[in-house]
């Protein structure tokens, strides 16, 4: 298991690099990730929240669909998307500020696998949501970055969100 970063930690900001060795090792730290995701009760966990710029996040929307489980996804890039939809988000990272986040409602992704093979799928709804804001860690940003200065000055004042941010 891993301790979450908080935001204000530099390695949220940190652009990730791609990940080019499939191994044991790699294999280790996404189940630590899966168990750290868990154990905070998030549905997504990408790397640099535990401290690695590596792009590299895990999503487990099980609590929300009966059918899914724990999966990987490395170096994902968003080649297309779709729709727009406008939600409530919160992050293990930000702990207690929850807003209305809008987001494509639907994305094309390709990722590779922990056994290293390529894919490329569609995905909508939660899945598009969850795997959207993961990724966004990969580049350093933060679903508070698409609040309105008005709205993050309010998390500021309530002492939620860091003076400087």
């Amino acid at each position: 298991m891993y301790k979450i970063r908080y935001i204000g930690d530099p390695v949220l900001r940190r652009e990730t690099r791609p990940i080019e060795t499939f191994d044991a090792q790699l294999e280790k730290t996404i189940n630590n990730m899966i168990v750290t995701m868990h154990r905070e009760e998030g549905i997504g966990l990408a790397a640099p929240q535990v401290g690695y710029s590596i792009k590299l996040c895990v999503v487990d929307i099980s609590s929300i669909y009966e059918n899914e489980g724990p999966r990987a996804f490395i170096n994902p890039l968003i080649v297309e998307s779709w729709g727009e939809e406008t939600l409530e988000e919160g992050c293990l990272s930000i702990p207690d500020v929850r807003d209305d986040v809008s987001r494509p409602e639907g994305i094309r992704l390709q990722y590779t696998d922990e056994n290293g093979q390529g894919h490329e799928e569609r995905f909508d709804g939660w899945m598009a949501r969850v795997l959207q804001h993961e990724i966004d860690h990969l580049n350093g940003i933060l679903f508070v970055d698409y609040l309105p200065p008005f709205k993050r000055r309010i998390w500021q004042q309530k002492g939620l969100l860091p003076e400087n941010y």
